[in-house]
């Protein structure tokens, strides 16, 4: 298959011979200015696809991702696309080498570029949606603002006290279940800084607020989602060449009509990380491939996989090859 996302063919079974591979694609707030630079040598296929979504958007997200300035490449509705074209420049990369994926799962907006790597959405079609998708959060995110804050090596049932302790200065929800030791935790900015300072004055653990802009996957993001419906609306999606796992469920997902919904979903349903590498692993993933800037899945991979499963980064990959 091509980054066009035209699928075609048989799908391909997740468990080969010796373990199947799986690309991880991740999600707004891996972006930074200069990320590009990260691919190596760039080819004609990668290069190719910063035209292409440049042509959709109709201004130079190279430029933007090279050069910033670092508030504009965080706007949602820039850095949405930046990545998305990132996570799939990566994955050019990576089969460039002969690294196949056999199964995709990406981390929030990362399941577009999964879902264009499987051959279910067409790449144009994934660029416009996703502007879309950062223009409807950004609106709902003016109407309340709010953040996000990563909590690290705090148990849930702590997690939900404190929540529970700080939503009287606002909306505050877990919105993430990425790991046995992280969760993430989204709502109104007095609320998440109150979450975030409990955390710390208690030494309860760590409490990490994010680089994005928006309440992400919250119920302050319900008129995101709404919007968003119709927009997607417009775009076709096809059963997935791959086997393709949701961040809604945490399961894999084959029917286009179930995947429309959950996209729409996800916008206000947390994301369940961990349920969805263990999916993974029980299709029978024996490698995690992080396709796109940093590191961030990756090492959430090798906290939930087994001992002796091998994850790796397509950074690290392309700069030795």
């Amino acid at each position: 298959m091509n980054e066009s996302g035209a699928g075609g063919g048989e799908r391909r079974d997740a468990a080969g011979e010796g373990g199947g591979t799986a690309f991880l694609f991740p999600g707004q707030g891996s972006q930074s200015v200069g990320m590009r630079a990260r691919l190596g040598p760039r080819s004609k296929a990668q290069d190719e696809l910063f035209e292409r979504a440049e042509a959709v958007l109709g201004f130079a997200l190279g430029r933007l991702i090279d050069e910033g300035p670092e508030p504009e490449l965080t706007r949602t509705s820039n850095a949405q696309p930046a990545l998305l074209v990132m996570d799939l420049a990566h994955a050019e990369g990576l089969r460039a080498r002969g690294l196949e994926a056999d199964v995709v799962l990406g981390h929030s907006l990362g399941e577009y570029a999964a879902l264009v790597h499987a051959g279910a959405l067409a790449f144009e079609d994934a660029v416009r949606v996703v502007r879309a998708r950062g223009r409807v959060m950004e609106e709902a995110a003016r109407r309340t603002p709010g953040r996000m804050a990563a909590v690290i090596k705090v148990p849930l049932d702590v997690l939900r006290g404190i929540v529970e302790e700080c939503s009287g200065e606002g909306v505050l929800e877990i919105t993430n279940f990425n790991g046995p030791d992280q969760l993430v935790v989204s709502g109104e900015t007095a609320a998440v800084e109150a979450a975030v300072e409990t955390i710390r004055e208690r030494r309860l653990g760590r409490a990490v607020p994010l680089n994005v802009s928006a309440p992400f996957h919250s119920s302050l993001m319900v008129p995101a989602a709404e919007a968003f419906r119709v927009e997607l609306g417009a775009v076709e999606l096809r059963a997935p060449r791959l086997a393709f796992i949701d961040n809604v469920t945490g399961g894999s997902e084959t029917d286009p009509l179930q995947i429309r919904r959950k996209l729409v979903q996800q916008i206000v349903a947390p994301v369940r990380w961990e349920p969805s590498v263990r999916t993974a692993l029980a299709l029978g993933v024996a490698r995690f491939l992080e396709s796109g800037p940093g590191s961030v899945l990756a090492a959430l991979a090798r906290r939930i996989a087994p001992p002796g499963t091998a994850v790796a980064t397509s950074e690290s990959i392309l700069a030795t090859a």
